[in-house]
């Protein structure tokens, strides 16, 4: 089972160098995300989703591929590339895979103008590893939800509240 977690940054970047250190550590095996979005609320109180993978775009591709296979069975391969494109396109922009959107919008609605807030869904991480990488990049943020146990929230807790005590 995945752990969720959602952590508020002061700042509208702080969520996307966090992803960003986040990326890191998945590629130094630390830990394994299904799924990372950045949420950031602008001066004006928009709420906008920044998701790690474009669906649209992908399906879009994949749909343009076995579009224009099944076009060169049927000897006509840009009427089938464009019909893949298309039906591919649409079936990314409908599915909605890992956090719910829905959630990440209400939650982004809380947040202060000008801040931002980061959503990780966790397969499976390196507990102890991964909160040694967080002090080391001094992370500052408030949790906003989780599913973690309740040992693990606290110790992600303290790392973050001590970051901003140090910060301020």
């Amino acid at each position: 089972m995945a752990d969720l977690i959602a952590v508020a940054f002061d700042d509208e970047s702080k969520a996307f160098d966090m992803r960003g250190e986040m990326v890191r550590m998945q590629k130094d095996y630390l830990l394994d995300m299904e799924d990372v979005v950045v949420v950031t609320r602008d001066a004006e109180g928009k709420v906008k989703l920044h998701q790690a993978v474009n669906l649209t775009a992908a399906g879009a591709v994949g749909g343009s591929f076995w579009g224009l296979l099944i076009g060169l069975l049927f000897l006509n391969p840009l009427l089938g590339l464009a019909v893949g494109a298309g039906a591919g396109a649409i079936s990314g922009a409908l599915s909605d895979i890992g956090i719910d959107d829905g959630f990440m919008k209400e939650l982004g609605e809380t947040l202060i103008p000008g801040s931002s807030a980061l959503f990780v869904l966790v397969r499976k991480a390196t507990g102890d590893r991964v909160i040694e990488r967080l002090r080391e990049v001094n992370v500052e943020g408030r949790i906003l939800r989780t599913s973690l146990s309740k040992e693990d929230e606290a110790t992600l807790r303290e790392v973050l509240e001590k970051s901003r005590a140090t910060a301020e």
